[in-house]
């Protein structure tokens, strides 16, 4: 049974890094009069790595859908003068053995969006997929490359944010690296704000350069090497969390 949650307010301590593309303000969201978030708040600078951590029910996905206006809130959403945001969600609600290809899926986004050809092969390049690849039927691509698919959807349109809800969910090892990667490059080299929603604690401490975590009773935002300590892990998660980092990330 869900419980209501306590007010909370979270101040970023990120550094602000050419000005903030999303403030969010006392973001407060019920569903049948059980709070799910209340009084969050916190920036996400321009060309930043937000990730979104919690245990589940704690409002992440809920989170994700405020911000692209998909459900009704109270406090105020803010994002920076002529922002767009292409968006990733957590399952996309179309069955895999249709017989429509990586191809149709993306010409209906170059229609919707009124985009050129152009864009398309643009996007497949900065997801790293090969345009062959196209030519399969959705279901007969590996989860990887489904993934990148819906990556290289939500770029047509040239987005300043992507909001992606557990991108990898479902990949294999390989595929979930070649996602990763493919993330990274389009942060870091091309400074598109990235907002993630991960169960990969690892991931996180490598590609974020903030960590919002979520929980009922108590939030926190920060670096991941301050939000991620297993002390502060533990507290959040309410059982003893770890994870392992590989010595060849840097980290």
């Amino acid at each position: 049974m869900p419980t209501k949650v306590p007010e909370r307010r979270i101040t970023s301590q990120e550094a602000v890094l050419g000005g903030s593309i999303l403030e969010v303000n006392r973001l407060t969201v019920t569903f049948d009069h059980t709070v799910i978030l209340a009084d969050l708040s916190f920036t996400v600078a321009r060309g930043a790595s937000l990730a979104v951590i919690g245990p589940n029910g704690s409002g992440k996905t809920v989170l994700f859908r405020a911000l692209i206006g998909a459900i009704p809130h109270a406090g105020t959403i803010r994002w920076a003068p002529g922002t767009k945001f292409g968006y990733v969600p957590q399952k996309l609600d179309i069955e895999r053995d249709l017989p429509i290809t990586g191809r149709d899926l993306l010409r209906a986004k170059l229609t919707i969006s009124h985009a050129a050809k152009e864009e398309a092969l643009d996007a497949l390049e900065r997801v790293d997929l090969r345009e062959e690849v196209l030519v399969q039927p959705i279901g007969s691509m590996s989860g990887g490359q489904f993934q990148r698919l819906l990556v290289a959807f939500a770029l047509i349109g040239k987005p300043d944010v992507l909001l992606l809800d557990e991108p990898a969910a479902g990949v294999d090892a390989p595929g979930q690296e070649a996602l990763n990667e493919a993330l990274r490059r389009l942060q870091q080299e091309e400074a598109i704000t990235t907002l993630l929603i991960s169960h990969d604690l690892s991931v996180v401490y490598r590609y974020a350069s903030s960590v919002l975590c979520l929980a009922r009773e108590r939030s926190c935002l920060g670096p991941p090497q301050v939000v991620l300590t297993p002390e502060r892990l533990s507290e959040i998660y309410g059982t003893p969390i770890s994870f392992h980092l590989h010595d060849d990330h840097g980290r």
